[in-house]
């Protein structure tokens, strides 16, 4: 079986692999300080929890947060006896390398969506996916990742609005039922939810006028179903779609090790 693993700014997602389908999800605070005997006990509790039967031969990281590979590789090393594949590492194997600058490198996360977007739409799809920042990454014809768009996360909009204006609330985010608020609270929800889909409906449409191409949009991350609802041009909203292109690109690998 197979442990991909997705570390983010915020979360750290850990998803088992048996080769058809993912048997379950499991999810942490990323702490560069974590220790690897700190994640086993974390994930074995867990797994025996759910009763889930694991074998564990293989591993594969995406991290955006470069201090916490280290503990990461010796958590699979000690406890699973296998040399992880890192992606971006230059010993990982891409089914199509990424077209961008000399001496630019994507973030790991950008390339596995690439790979499970390509894998299950083909070329020439956007895919616009909600994290700690919102990126906007362009995927070619022929699988390549060919860059994209960064914008600042929506929490850590509200975060930065709520530290930097001592008089606006914390709020949560929801889609609200009339743009114009009559309180505070509503102000602030219709100014992140409809700003924000006005930003992803305007920087797709900049994409595809640059693009020149018909182009599919996939979005995935905790906040894309919210989003849908704002009928911003999603094609699809897939939530694994990170997890899918990491188990992409290790079959990849061990085809072509």
């Amino acid at each position: 079986m197979l442990l991909a693993i997705d570390c983010g700014n915020t979360n750290t997602v850990f998803s088992i692999w048996d080769g058809t389908r993912f048997l379950c999800t499991l999810r942490t605070s990323t702490h560069h300080a974590r220790t690897a005997d700190a994640y086993f006990t974390w994930f074995s509790t867990l797994i025996n929890h759910y009763g889930i039967e694991t074998d564990i031969t293989d591993v594969i990281i995406s991290s955006t947060v470069p201090r916490v590979v280290f503990n990461l590789r010796v958590f699979a090393d000690r406890f699973f006896g296998c040399r992880p594949i890192v992606v971006g590492r230059p010993d990982c194997l891409l089914p199509v390398p990424p077209r961008v600058d000399a001496g630019t490198r994507p973030g790991p996360d950008r390339l596995a969506n690439a790979a499970a977007a390509y894998d299950r739409h083909g070329g020439n799809v956007v895919v616009v996916d909600f994290g700690t920042a919102t990126n906007f990454d362009v995927v070619a014809e022929d699988g390549a990742y060919v860059g994209g768009v960064i914008s600042p996360g929506i929490n850590l909009s509200l975060e930065a609005l709520h530290q930097g204006a001592a008089a606006l609330p914390h709020v949560d985010i929801s889609r609200p039922e009339k743009v114009i608020g009559t309180d505070t609270v509503g102000c602030i929800q219709s100014g992140v939810y409809w700003g924000y889909s006005g930003l992803i409906q305007g920087v797709l449409e900049r994409i595809r006028d640059e693009y020149g191409k018909p182009m599919q949009v996939v979005a995935t991350g905790g906040l894309a179903p919210l989003f849908e609802q704002a009928d911003v041009g999603f094609d699809a909203v897939e939530d694994d779609l990170t997890m899918h292109g990491l188990t992409v690109i290790h079959r990849y690998n061990k085809e072509n090790a």
